[in-house]
């Protein structure tokens, strides 16, 4: 049986309707934070450690201080799960600036804040995973990684949104979106693959990607059932003209992609590679992890 739904803020659990932070936190006022979405899969927090080191490594690089460890960190998600009574579950952890003034000074910040949510998750697109999605490449570019290295994940995600919200309007499922230079660089929240000649190919991550967890585990996955994987710099040519594509990531998994800007890829349908690394994935999301 599911509880009323609790959510972590520093160091105490809140009904989800009393749950509330300052509105001079940091976070609030200027996106100053990290944050982390991360799945549970009958009770196996998918990848757990690995998303908590990339939650410590995006709060380095913005010099956020995190005043928890590593471990503890895994517990606080851990038990976030277990007091909202769940199996299944999307958990959203985030870590702010914390409670400052109206100035943009970071040492008017003592202490960070630290919020744990954990929900039940119905599949993001869902029966999409068997029709594929439709995309649009949008005009929103990619944040370039001199004026902000995506590879942190931090709040400022009005970039992503941008691109969602011109999608939205064109009546497509997702963006796609472009870097400065005009290389394929990912979704709004999502990595991106395609299938050309047997090959799977992504952008780098110097392209202006997220380091996805979900990505990752996909590379590993190709390489181990032995299909060629290339990471390089994609045009939206080689996007129109690939046999398959997908995306991946934490909330999408592995979503196929029947159609960017009006173009068919492949059949229209998901392709064979596509449906292999999704059957795949299904099988280590229950078991790469670390158990509630």
């Amino acid at each position: 049986m599911k509880s009323e739904g609790f959510v972590y803020i520093d160091g105490t659990y809140y009904r989800k309707e009393e749950a509330k932070i300052s509105v001079f936190d940091h976070g609030l006022l200027y996106g100053d934070g990290v944050f982390e979405g991360i799945r549970c899969y009958n009770g196996n927090v998918f990848r757990l450690k690995q998303h908590i080191d990339r939650l410590y490594d995006s709060a380095r690089s913005i010099t956020l201080k995190i005043p928890i460890s590593k471990k503890e960190m895994e517990e606080v998600v851990c038990e976030t799960i277990r007091k909202n009574g769940l199996r299944d579950a999307y958990v959203r952890l985030v870590v702010t600036r914390g409670i400052g003034d109206l100035g943009l000074d970071p040492r008017k910040c003592p202490r960070a804040t630290i919020i744990c949510i954990a929900q039940y998750f119905a599949p993001l697109y869902g029966d999409l995973y068997e029709k594929g999605i439709r995309v649009i490449t949008v005009g929103a570019r990619r944040t370039s990684w001199d004026a902000l290295d995506v590879k942190a994940k931090t709040l400022n995600y009005l970039n992503n949104i941008m691109g969602k919200i011109q999608a939205n309007l064109a009546g497509c499922d997702e963006a796609l979106m472009l870097n400065n230079l005009g290389y394929v660089s990912e979704g709004t929240g999502d990595n991106f693959f395609m299938v050309k000649d047997g090959t799977i190919y992504t952008p780098p991550t110097d392209a202006g990607v997220l380091k996805g967890i979900t990505r990752e585990a996909i590379i590993e996955i190709a390489k181990r059932i032995g299909t060629g994987l290339v990471e390089k710099n994609l045009t939206p040519f080689d996007a129109y003209t690939a046999d398959e594509a997908f995306m991946t990531g934490t909330a999408a998994e592995v979503i196929p992609i029947v159609e960017i800007d009006s173009r068919r890829i492949g059949s229209g349908r998901p392709g064979p590679v596509t449906k292999r690394l999704m059957e795949e994935f299904k099988k280590v999301r229950e078991q790469d992890g670390t158990k509630i």
